[in-house]
């Protein structure tokens, strides 16, 4: 399926304390949606705090990129949490990031999972229904960004909640439809004019090639480049820029 109009976001606030790794002020000038950090692989207060506020102040939605605990592995090493601490952790992180919103005019506008948390509960209905129930445990009805056809997305509509299709123009993809492990060769796509063609060849026709060479479906109302690649300010905006010249239009799916 391909849609009149896609959504753009990026990971931001992704700092702690005095380290700064994503440039937030100029990616929120690009982007439509924003999965911020909730201290759990990065973020912190002050962080959590200043990317809402800029956020608002142009109209970018905010989402919380909850993750496991795991500020040393920034997230990306695959863990074993109890279904019911990860489904409280989950809602703390939430809970912390809407603060921040709040004070800023905003709201917590929806959910993304991050690193390891995000590819586990593509296959794992168990560590999946945990972040189902964390989102549950907020009392509110907020959208779940993720795969299309992931047990987060059945778990989720399952309990009633909304979801949101994501598809990455910067990672590459197996046939099956899923991303190719980062410490696989090709998984991460580093040249900007193939991101820039991957990301309309998604948006308009609802396809891309996989790593093997193979052009598969993909489904996605949300395209998302990561704030913490090399030149992501730069490449966010050529990515936009041709979306939009290609007749796509650039708005947030919340």
């Amino acid at each position: 399926m391909t849609w009149a109009s896609i959504d753009l976001n990026a990971d931001l606030g992704e700092g702690f304390g005095h380290w700064r790794l994503t440039e937030d002020e100029e990616l929120l000038s690009v982007v439509t949606s924003a999965n911020v950090a909730c201290g759990f692989h990065a973020g912190d207060a002050a962080t959590m705090r200043r990317v809402c506020a800029w956020a608002a102040e142009r109209g970018v939605r905010i989402g919380a990129q909850v993750s496991y605990r795991d500020l040393a592995g920034f997230g990306r090493r695959p863990m074993e949490v109890p279904s019911d601490e990860l489904a409280a952790e989950v809602a703390y992180q939430i809970g912390a990031l809407e603060v921040f919103a709040k004070a800023a005019g905003a709201r917590v506008a929806y959910v993304k999972p991050h690193g390891a948390l995000y590819n586990r509960v593509v296959h794992d209905e168990e560590q999946a229904g945990a972040v189902v129930e964390g989102v549950r445990l907020t009392g509110e009805r907020l959208p779940l960004l993720g795969l299309p056809g992931s047990r987060l997305h059945g778990m989720a509509e399952k309990a009633g909640l909304p979801v949101v299709t994501e598809a990455f123009a910067d990672r590459a993809y197996t046939v099956e439809g899923t991303l190719v492990p980062r410490g696989q060769e090709g998984a991460v796509i580093t040249d900007p004019a193939t991101v820039v063609e991957r990301a309309v060849s998604m948006a308009r026709f609802g396809v891309v090639t996989s790593l093997d060479g193979q052009s598969i479906g993909v489904r996605a109302r949300s395209l998302c480049l990561h704030g913490d690649t090399p030149g992501a300010v730069g490449l966010a905006r050529r990515v936009r820029g041709r979306l939009e010249a290609s007749g796509v239009r650039l708005e947030a799916f919340v």
